[in-house]
This record gives C-alpha cells, sequence and structure tokens, in this order.
C-alpha cells in the first residue's frame, strides 16, 4: 500500500488548483492483455499486434475500461480509501494508447463544494502519453469526509 492510500484525505484539507500525484502506467503487453481478459474485452485490437495493425492501428492498445480504471486508480490513489466515487464525466478518448508506451495519468482539482453533509471534490482528470493527451480531460467527481471544520 503506497502512501497515499494509507489515509482518507479529508475534505477541509482540499484546495483548487491541488495537482494530483501523476500515475505512470508502462503499456506492456502483459498489461495490456491481462486487462483485456481481465474485463473480457477480448476484441484482437487489444491484444494481438498483427490484428491491430490490420486494422490500420500502429499496435494493439489500451481499451476503454483499462483507460477509465486508471482515472479511478489516480483519485483513489489521492483520496484514500474512505472517499467515494460520486461520478465519472467527460472521459473521452482523442487518441489510442498503444503498447511499448508510458500513459501518464493527471489530476488538478479544479472545483470544492458542500452538498449537506459531504465534501464534494471535483477533479480534472486526463491521461497522456508521448503524443500528448489520449483520453480528456474529464472531471471525477468525489466525495471525501469532512472534519466538521468551515471550508476554508
Amino acid at each position: 500500500m503506497t502512501t497515499a492510500q494509507a489515509a482518507t484525505r479529508v475534505f477541509e484539507e482540499v484546495a483548487v488548483g491541488d495537482q494530483l500525484p501523476e500515475v505512470r502506467l508502462p503499456l506492456t503487453v502483459y498489461r495490456l492483455v491481462m486487462a483485456a481478459g481481465s474485463n473480457r474485452d477480448f476484441n484482437s485490437i487489444h491484444h494481438n499486434s498483427e490484428y491491430a495493425r490490420s486494422t490500420g492501428a500502429e499496435e494493439m492498445y489500451a481499451n476503454t475500461s483499462f483507460l477509465m480504471s486508471s482515472w479511478e486508480r489516480l483519485v483513489r490513489d489521492w483520496a484514500g480509501p474512505g472517499a467515494r466515487l460520486r461520478a465519472i464525466r467527460g472521459f473521452r478518448m482523442r487518441s489510442f494508447n498503444y503498447v511499448g508506451d508510458t500513459m501518464r495519468v493527471l489530476g488538478e482539482v479544479t472545483a470544492t463544494r458542500r452538498d449537506g453533509q459531504d465534501g464534494v471534490v471535483e477533479v480534472t482528470v486526463r491521461c497522456e502519453n508521448s503524443s500528448g493527451v489520449t483520453v480528456g480531460p474529464g472531471v471525477v467527481e468525489v466525495v471525501l469526509p469532512t472534519g466538521g471544520e468551515d471550508e476554508r
């Protein structure tokens, strides 16, 4: 367990502009094959280079579930186990994340608000690789526990 996962972040400790620690994911054949199998996406474009190239792609590439889960991982690692993801919005693929590249998942706190007793944080997230932005930007909305103090 990483340090980021050890404790739950509290709403009052979060400020607009906070940068989340990036997640770097080397896109190996093993990782893409395991991801495709784990979410039962058996389309050959996600685990067979020759087939992917026959469709016009440069190489096999990460599937939607893998990419979306990378957004969730970024926010969960930062927020901690007591946080609750409420929504993912604006997730859109711009280009492929090919095997052999390293994908970076980046996030920034862009809004905070109270919703009753909940502390709601909006994190703008995107994926990048050596070609630039590949997925997003979009928003992950997460509910953090509150410490009972006033917002800063």
